[in-house]
């Protein structure tokens, strides 16, 4: 390897290793954020979970609030990430329409029921009065985001001819309200887990519930129709 070459590496090893270092740092500032909630963070214990010193972090965030809304914002995409690949069962769906959109369902509840998911709904509500922009930002991002291309999957399969769907962007809030509705009381308000079997349940009645009103053919019937 040349001199110019070794220098190429070593440049890219350092990118690299502030990239790692600055999503560490992001990870436990979530982690310490859903913990404590804003008010009672601390940099420093921020800097002990991500294993840097508290300059470290200083010198990649900036400040608290910098670092809290950077936080924030890599735990929406990486909740809104799993969300959308639920829906990839819906792009070019194989057999029943019942079957794909269930077991859509039960990915999205999968996703919407991670800690993760749920610790970052608890930070959006509670400090959400304090950032305004940020509530907006990851409403838009997250949950919307989901929302319309939902839509869009919809929409397509309408075209097709597997559903009577005329508004996509209702029967796509409709579906997900379906879906999420129920979670609130049977999680008791995010602090138990709900089981396997309890969100298969809860996609299943909300797939019959859906199909009642936008399937085709027999697909909108249930054996106690």
């Amino acid at each position: 390897m040349t001199e110019g070459s070794t220098t190429k590496a070593g440049k890219r090893g350092g990118v690299r290793g502030r990239i790692d270092k600055r999503q560490a740092i992001l990870e436990a500032a979530f982690r310490i954020f859903a913990r404590d909630g804003y008010g009672q963070s601390c940099v420093r214990e921020i800097a002990a979970e991500a294993n840097v010193a508290k300059p470290t972090v200083y010198n990649h965030l900036g400040d608290k609030e910098t670092l809290f809304h950077e936080a924030m914002e890599a735990a929406v995409i990486r909740t809104v990430g799993r969300s959308l690949a639920a829906l990839d069962r819906l792009r070019e769906p194989e057999g029943e329409m019942r079957s794909a959109l269930e077991e859509t369902g039960h990915r999205l509840l999968k996703s919407h029921c991670s800690s993760e998911s749920q610790a970052l709904r608890s930070l959006l509500h509670a400090e959400g009065p304090r950032f305004p922009g940020l509530l907006k930002e990851a409403q838009r991002e997250g949950p919307q985001r989901v929302q319309d291309v939902l839509a869009d999957r919809l929409a397509r399969l309408a075209l097709s001819g597997r559903l009577t769907v005329t508004d996509p962007d209702q029967s796509s809030e409709q579906f997900l309200a379906l879906l999420t509705g129920p979670l609130d009381l049977r999680s008791r308000l995010g602090t138990r887990r709900v089981p396997d079997t309890e969100l298969r349940s809860v996609a299943r009645a909300a797939t019959d519930t859906f199909l009642r009103a936008y399937g085709v053919g027999g697909e909108g019937e249930t054996d106690g129709a």
